[in-house]
């Protein structure tokens, strides 16, 4: 394997600021109605300080290619296909709109290794969000890269199965089905070019896809709306999510919670009971 451990430490900076238009975009994307204190909801700073990489230098499917350039913030791992597999998020202070913001962005750590799958390759990026110099979300990334998929791969998630989602035991409940107009504006909102989520052809023939994908993060962002329908707006002190199975669009996803023993735990489901996300939530 090739070392890529001189990308520990590479760091990125970026600035954008939380303007009326933005704003707007994201309440309307989830049909949340206007903060009466101009203070946004909780997962707004997934659409700020987003990838800018021009158009030219995007790669097959849609993120910015990586090289050996002092230049390229990831390490260029050989592996194609990348995944969002996990964020820890600590809410410090909450993003009013009209805040300024600064991210600072750093690769953590690097790792590869032999999965049942083929060959894995993981970066955390830790990530620095501030507002009006204040710091505000304290983010651990992971990224995952997976060689390509064999033309002939089964498509994944498998076919839905005969099980049923079982809402017992949860405390909370929201079912969402996650159409391509969701996935649109949310890639739009987080500049997002991932074909997955938008190249159905793309999904199914070349990643092997059952359909288009949701994102995970925008899985997150409806846990964290649940959690704010639940508890109250920007109550948490932190958050935690973890793909487990990609999740489809046009299909039933069900958002639980429920009281847990050292804060709240979350998930989504599919509605076979196949389980999408994994989340914990503390106050």
């Amino acid at each position: 394997m090739t070392d890529f451990t001189a990308w520990i430490g590479r760091e990125a900076r970026a600035a954008d600021r939380l303007d009326e238009a933005l704003a707007a975009r994201w309440l309307a994307t989830f049909d949340l109605p206007p903060p009466p204190s101009r203070i946004m909801p909780q997962g707004v700073h997934l659409a700020l300080c987003t990838p800018q990489a021009p158009s030219a230098s995007l790669g097959e499917d849609g993120h910015p290619q990586r090289d050996t350039s002092p230049q390229s913030f990831l390490p260029p791992f050989p592996m194609p296909r990348r995944m969002w597999a996990s964020s820890r998020m600590q809410f410090v202070a909450p993003i009013a709109i009209g805040a300024v913001i600064e991210r600072r962005s750093k690769v953590a750590s690097v790792s590869e290794k032999e999965g049942g799958s083929g060959r894995l390759a993981f970066v955390d990026v830790e990530h620095t969000t501030t507002a009006n110099g204040t710091p505000s979300v304290i983010e651990t990334q992971t990224l995952v890269y997976r060689d390509a998929a064999a033309p002939d791969a089964p498509l994944s998630p498998p076919p839905r199965g005969e099980g049923r989602f079982d809402p017992a035991g949860w405390e909370a409940t929201r079912t969402i089905t996650p159409d391509a107009r969701l996935l649109f504006r949310y890639s739009a909102l987080t500049f997002n070019t991932h074909r997955i989520h938008y190249d159905a052809p793309y999904a199914r023939d070349v990643e092997r896809y059952r359909g288009l994908v949701v994102h995970g993060p925008l899985t997150a962002s409806l846990l964290l709306q649940l959690a704010a329908q639940e508890l109250g707006e920007n109550r948490l002190r932190s958050f935690a999510f973890r793909g487990l199975s990609p999740a489809i669009a046009d299909e039933p996803l069900h958002l639980v919670m429920k009281k847990g023993e050292k804060g709240y735990d979350l998930a989504a489901f599919a509605d076979d009971g196949r389980q999408v996300t994994q989340a914990s939530a503390g106050l």
